[in-house]
């Protein structure tokens, strides 16, 4: 017997929750084009994908664009279990979530603290249907990032340099002038556009920062790393990647520019683009701009131009 117009493939929901190792884990799908999808891998740790949910949608007429909430953040389950917060896991997330889409060919997106995740993905899984990678304003070495961090503390008004080394010398990181301090170099450094943070209607009704995995992971602020990716490198690795590479960075970005390049000359096949005035969340401050330099990459790679 010949079953005609019969497949066997699954529906996939637009949006909802896949499980992982400690709980559930949110996802959204935006968008409809034919292109290869796009998988977003958010900052943090801790953080959250609908702040960028509006800019990144932009490529929703060229592929589908995938956002989703790492465990511990935004709308997905929030366990307190420390063990749960260590990268191999968060790796795992990306497979599992890979498998349950069907992205069996992906282009993927790692901002922040996202480009560790795709950084550790790739290099310790060398994963299969990668067409490229995108290092968004990447954490790739905790020293690199404490480096920059240090030296564009110095070019901050000496009150502000000064108290911010007072309080740190304290640990004092919840005093009032100490915070103000840190928001000075946040709106400079973070987002040039909405620093302190706006409302952003994707935003609504989900659950905010996770404060407490980013302190066990990382730190009390951008520029002091106490947690445990302290020693955090995958610099010496990058020549592994064999698929394309796309090194994005904000003008005035903690993620500096010049790190930026730096990194490009240890990978086989990496190209940098500066997004001119944005900081370090550019697809907030510069939506348009972030936007057409990853549609214009991710066309050549397609086309086989890279």
């Amino acid at each position: 017997m010949i079953l005609f117009g019969i497949s066997c493939k699954k529906e996939i929901r637009k949006e909802g929750f896949v499980e992982v190792e400690g709980g559930k884990i949110w996802y959204k799908i935006v968008g409809e084009g034919k292109g290869t999808p796009l998988l977003i891998l958010h900052g943090g740790p801790g953080s959250r994908s609908c702040t960028m949910i509006s800019g990144y949608s932009r490529l929703g007429d060229e592929r589908k664009v995938i956002f989703y909430d790492q465990l511990g953040s935004g709308s997905s389950e929030r366990p307190t279990d420390t063990s749960l917060w260590k990268k191999e896991r968060f790796v795992d997330e990306i497979e599992i979530l890979r498998e349950m889409l069907e992205l069996d060919e992906v282009h993927i997106l790692g901002q922040s603290w996202g480009g560790a995740l795709l950084s550790e993905y790739m290099i310790t899984r060398d994963p299969e249907g990668v067409r490229s990678v995108i290092f968004s304003s990447p954490l790739l070495s905790t020293k690199d990032w404490m480096e920059d961090a240090n030296l564009l503390l110095s070019e901050m008004p000496k009150p502000i340099q000064d108290t911010i080394k007072k309080y740190e010398s304290l640990k004092d990181y919840s005093a009032p002038v100490y915070l103000a301090a840190v928001d000075s170099f946040y709106s400079r450094h973070l987002s040039r556009k909405a620093w302190p943070r706006e409302a952003v209607p994707e935003c609504e009704g989900v659950g905010g920062f996770n404060s407490d995995v980013y302190n066990y992971m990382w730190g009390p602020t951008e520029f002091t790393a106490t947690g445990t990716l302290l020693n955090f490198d995958r610099t010496d690795d990058l020549g592994e990647i064999e698929e394309p590479i796309l090194f994005i960075a904000g003008e005035y970005d903690e993620a500096r520019p010049e790190t930026m390049y730096e990194y490009q000359k240890l990978t086989k096949s990496g190209k940098v683009e500066i997004i001119k005035n944005a900081a370090h969340s550019t697809v907030v401050d510069q939506p348009e701009q972030v936007t057409r330099v990853i549609s214009d990459f991710l066309k050549k790679v397609e086309e086989g131009e890279y």
